[in-house]
């Protein structure tokens, strides 16, 4: 009778394993296509950074939804003359649309004005950094594949003090970002 129900268990187990193999070879993402209202989040969370910068982020495509292919935000900025420090992605690109307000961005050794209707890429294992010249921007910041950057903003809608260095470099190094300088400065 063991040997049975061991049997009967193994060949239970057999259509989830085969399932999952096939997920991992062919990504699956959501199936139906959904609207995300002006102002509102995906799911709901408006995410307010704290420390980095004073942002807010909306998702407005999840990685759950692209089966962490892609990942987009809404961006307002109210930090200005603020900015995120200079870092790496290793393991994504990330291009930024700015809808409000201009910026200025570097990637690698180059500097950019950006103006509303200005689009900019930012390719993996390049440094970049931007810092906002205006009172209030807007930005549509998409990264691929969407890595953990979601859990990324949740951490920093979590302070609730301002973070030292050492704890924005952790945060950054444990969603896999590297801080390799200083925010930028408007000169």
């Amino acid at each position: 009778m063991e040997r049975r129900n061991f049997i009967l268990s193994a060949v239970a187990v057999l259509p989830t394993l085969v399932f999952a193999r096939f997920k991992s070879i062919f990504p699956m993402s959501t199936k139906k296509g959904f609207k995300v209202d002006a102002g509102e989040a995906r799911f709901g969370v408006h995410y307010k950074m704290k420390g980095v910068t004073l942002n807010n982020l909306d998702i407005k495509i999840s990685g759950s939804d692209t089966d962490g292919s892609l990942a987009v935000f809404e961006q307002t900025g109210l930090t200005p003359n603020g900015g995120p420090p200079l870092h790496i992605h290793p393991f994504q690109d990330e291009w930024f649309y700015v809808m409000e307000g201009e910026y200025l961005f570097q990637v690698g050794d180059d500097r950019y004005s950006m103006k509303p209707g200005d689009t900019i890429y930012l390719p993996r294992n390049v440094q970049h950094a931007f810092i906002q010249l205006t009172e209030i921007g807007k930005m549509i910041v998409s990264y691929l594949p969407a890595g953990k950057m979601e859990e990324f903003f949740q951490v920093t809608d979590q302070w609730t003090s301002p973070p030292s260095k050492e704890e924005i470099a952790k945060v950054f190094e444990d969603h896999d970002m590297k801080v390799v300088g200083l925010p930028l400065k408007n000169n």
